[in-house]
């Protein structure tokens, strides 16, 4: 199904019936990445999912948006389809965007994989002090983009333009705020191998989400709901 909101055209999948689950997928994945969980839960919930935009069979947006602009439209997603009081599912980037709605919309439950929102205060790496002297140098500041491009992260380097922008936005957001006012129940599960989103990550966030709990599952990478989701599926229709 697709619906356009703030001149974006949104792909969206949703089936089943009783209450509604919204799963949304980490940066550079798709509806296909949730789907092998949502398959655990469709024959008692109803089940959301959507192509943030950028992503899969979504439009690419035309300015660069903040994580906050990506709860807007989650928001009006959700308004429109009359997806009330959902339990949100959120796997890195699509847990940002969970932690802002669950901060700000009534949620019946938050549940989080490998979701870093916590920015670090870190020494720059050797390869951005490189960058920020070479963008004084007059001739070789105007590379900046093809040097960005050979020095960047993986996702960085995969992305388009825009979304270079929007990336940049998104791990530069400190979400410390928004996670002091969820107030649902909250679920992390985290894998202790997780070089994307380090599990001293989720032992912060614990800290500060109210009423919070922590699974780690040993051996288990940023993917670690995929890579134990039979045991995931256990321990979530127990939460839920």
């Amino acid at each position: 199904m697709r619906i356009t909101i703030k001149d974006i055209d949104i792909n969206y999948i949703q089936y089943g019936s009783g209450d509604d689950i919204v799963l949304l997928h980490g940066w550079g994945q798709n509806i296909e990445m949730m789907m092998p969980l949502a398959k655990k839960f469709d024959k008692k919930y109803r089940i959301t999912i959507l192509d943030f935009p950028g992503f899969g069979k979504s439009s690419e947006p035309k300015t660069a948006l903040t994580v906050y602009n990506y709860c807007d439209i989650l928001e009006e997603l959700l308004n429109k389809i009359d997806v009330k009081n959902p339990i949100i599912i959120g796997h890195s980037f699509g847990g940002r965007i969970g932690i802002i709605y669950a901060s700000r919309n009534v949620t019946n439950k938050l549940v989080l994989f490998g979701s870093p929102c916590i920015k670090k205060k870190t020494r720059p790496s050797f390869k951005l002090q490189v960058l920020r002297k070479l963008k004084k140098v007059p001739i070789l500041n105007k590379l900046e983009p093809i040097i960005k491009k050979h020095i960047g992260s993986r996702d960085y380097k995969n992305a388009s333009e825009i979304m270079r922008k929007i990336l940049v936005n998104v791990v530069n957001e400190d979400l410390s705020n928004c996670a002091k006012k969820i107030d649902c129940p909250t679920l992390m599960m985290w894998g202790d191998k997780d070089t994307e989103a380090p599990l001293e990550d989720a032992r912060q966030l614990e800290k500060i989400i109210k009423d919070c709990g922590l699974i780690v599952f040993p051996n288990s990478t940023h993917y670690a709901y995929l890579e134990n989701i039979n045991q995931v599926e256990k321990i979530l229709k127990k939460f839920f």
